[in-house]
């Protein structure tokens, strides 16, 4: 099925400008990555971004589950939200959304109609930042007044960083995008730090004492105030199985509890959603803070009804029937560890076959010695993504981590890997898609094209684009259910 022409042609538009997000061979300057085209633009369509409150979240890892977390509690509390991230999983729709809804493909297509006038009077302009300015201009004319807003790429020069939010949140920093943001922890926490405003409070998710240190420095510099969670915010993880996990959480005073809730349940999985949780938590009450109307109520819906897919997602069980069949978009070493201690704890006893397909800007030896040593097999394979490796590289570096040629497979695409992964597994086996968010996206479609009645009406892998799928979705889609 072909997407209609207009909505096509503004897709090509879009991305027929430069797309920092495809190619990465590009300094990382002011001259680069200039902010003043932003505010150009911006000001040439009347400075949209400044009639919303931002909750603005910048990270290496969590950075989108956290902001999945405060978008989904604002809304169950009944406000009207917006929310921008990046990348996405199956459509560019994703990105821009309003109460929960992604963008329409005709609005689409007639915000650029409005937008072109002051993209094509920008020079330089590029494809995120084009995003980006279609999202503000979606928001203004919603008239949503609060909007999660998550970075792209680091922070001090993201195109986001336009806006002065009503509260900065940083999630866990761990080495990524090194060539880029620096080679230390100390480089890369600054440059996210970069989204801390004057005045503005910060929340940070528990950190690394190098990170955490950069941070505080830049808060105290900027006159911030800094809320760290894993410091005053503690909580205790009370369940914790493939149903969802529930929580316990206080925040201290004065070596006191001051602010507690029990019995908090969370539908992500894994202990690293358990801080995710805690830092949307301490940004929720800084909102507060500032004016937005968060109910006990709908933080407590919230956090039991976030949807974040690609994340640690069980997409089959483990049965009688066969394996368990999992996809995660962990692209570092740190979220590698996260993944596998998180897959040892839920699917504990059984043997692991990996899918596994990497950027090439990856760690990919981190990657591997995190998440494969002990796998029963890897198959290696390459997304559609542009940035996406060889996967005769991902099998170099899986001998490289102990695996023998045996245990060693590739494929050309990710359904093909995760048929080979699947051929013969029984119950007793976990087969894992992970390595990029775009790995994670194709393993969905394909569970899709071979599954459909294991997805909702409101999934977005039957939004997936673009349409020329080897193999494709034939199945009906299944009636909505109920809100």
């Amino acid at each position: 099925m072909a997407l209609p022409a207009s909505y096509q042609a503004a897709l090509d538009y879009i991305f027929n400008y430069v797309d920092y997000e495809r190619r990465r061979s590009v300094p990382y300057t002011e001259q680069a990555w200039d902010l003043g085209r932003m505010r150009r633009a911006l000001a040439a369509l009347g400075d949209p971004h400044q009639q919303p409150r931002f909750v603005h979240i910048a990270g290496s890892k969590g950075k989108g589950s956290t902001a999945a977390m405060v978008e989904a509690v604002l809304r169950a509390s009944g406000l009207r939200v917006g929310f921008y991230s990046s990348p996405h999983l199956h459509t560019v729709r994703e990105r821009i959304r309003v109460d929960g809804q992604l963008i329409g493909r005709d609005e689409l297509v007639r915000l650029l109609d409005r937008c072109r006038p002051a993209i094509e009077a920008t020079p330089g302009i590029t494809t995120f930042e084009i995003l980006t300015l279609l999202a503000f201009v979606h928001f203004a004319e919603q008239g949503v007044p609060w909007v999660v807003l998550e970075v792209g790429l680091g922070g001090r020069l993201d195109a986001t960083n336009v806006v002065t939010p009503a509260v900065s949140v940083i999630t866990p920093i761990s080495f990524e995008h090194t060539a880029i943001l620096g080679n230390t922890l100390d480089q890369i926490a600054r440059e996210k730090a970069g989204i801390i405003k004057p005045g503005v409070p910060v929340v940070t998710a528990p950190q690394e004492e190098e990170a955490f240190a950069a941070i505080a420095q830049v808060a105290g510099q900027r006159g911030s105030r800094l809320e760290a969670v894993g410091h005053r915010w503690r909580w205790t993880a009370v369940a914790d199985g493939l149903e969802g996990q529930v929580l316990d959480v206080e925040r201290l005073a004065n070596g006191r509890p001051a602010f507690a809730l029990s019995g908090l349940r969370l539908s992500l999985l894994g202990a690293h959603q358990q801080a995710n949780a805690v830092t949307a938590l301490a940004a929720l009450c800084e909102a507060v803070e500032a004016g937005a109307a968060v109910t006990e109520a709908g933080l407590r819906r919230g956090l039991a009804t976030v949807y974040w897919p690609g994340r640690l997602e069980v997409l089959r069980p483990p049965d009688a029937e066969g394996p368990a069949v999992v996809v995660d978009s962990a692209h570092n070493d740190a979220s590698a560890r996260l993944l596998r201690s998180a897959l040892a704890h839920y699917f504990r006893g059984r043997r692991l076959r990996l899918v596994v397909g990497v950027s090439t800007d990856k760690d990919l030896a981190g990657i591997l010695s995190a998440l494969a040593e002990d796998a029963e097999r890897l198959v290696a394979v390459r997304s559609r993504h542009p940035r996406a490796a060889d996967p005769r590289l991902v099998v170099e570096a899986a001998r490289g981590v102990g695996l023998s040629q045996a245990q060693v497979a590739s494929a050309d695409t990710v359904a093909d890997g995760l048929a080979l992964a699947l051929d013969g597994a029984d119950a007793d086996r976990v087969i894992c898609a992970a390595g990029s968010l775009f790995v994670a996206a194709e393993a969905r479609e394909a569970w899709l094209a071979w599954h459909p009645d294991a997805f909702s009406a409101a999934d977005w892998a039957w939004e997936a684009e673009p349409p020329d799928f080897s193999w494709q979705i034939t199945a009906q889609r299944p009636a909505p259910g109920p809100a």
